[in-house]
């Protein structure tokens, strides 16, 4: 995995950032926790002011909830559908905010940030039948 110098000193456009300062380590991005289907495996990390993230590694549970009923259950993931984040993380089944996925109970979209929060939350798209 590639590691990430702090910010860059380009735009997108190509031009460069006029120097404020100098790179401190707060500008310093984290890697991006690849969160998986399969057995649950989390880390928590160490953040700016001593707080503490959870990252999820990888899940195979995930809190869904219904909004017709307004019921939360907890179900087992089977696949990713589709992932608005990048097409390529469909095919390796990894989730992110946004993600639709195939579950037990039926298809559901990730309203949580796992890699980020540390857990798995999603809403009811369309039910099993």
């Amino acid at each position: 995995m590639a590691q990430w110098h702090l910010r860059s000193k380009r735009t997108s456009t190509g031009s460069t950032y006029s120097r404020l300062r100098k790179k401190r380590r707060q500008d310093r991005g984290s890697e991006f926790a690849e969160t998986k289907i399969g057995p649950r495996k989390a880390k928590r990390e160490r953040v700016r002011g001593g707080t503490e993230k959870g990252r999820l590694l990888s899940v195979e549970k995930i809190n869904v909830a219904d909004p017709k009923t307004g019921k939360v259950s907890r179900t087992k993931l089977l696949s990713v559908e589709s992932n608005p984040a990048n097409p390529h993380y469909t095919r390796r089944n990894i989730i992110t905010k946004g993600a639709i996925v195939k579950t037990e109970a039926g298809v559901a979209r990730i309203t949580s940030r796992p890699g980020q929060n540390g857990i798995a939350n999603g809403i009811l798209i369309e039910e099993k039948k």
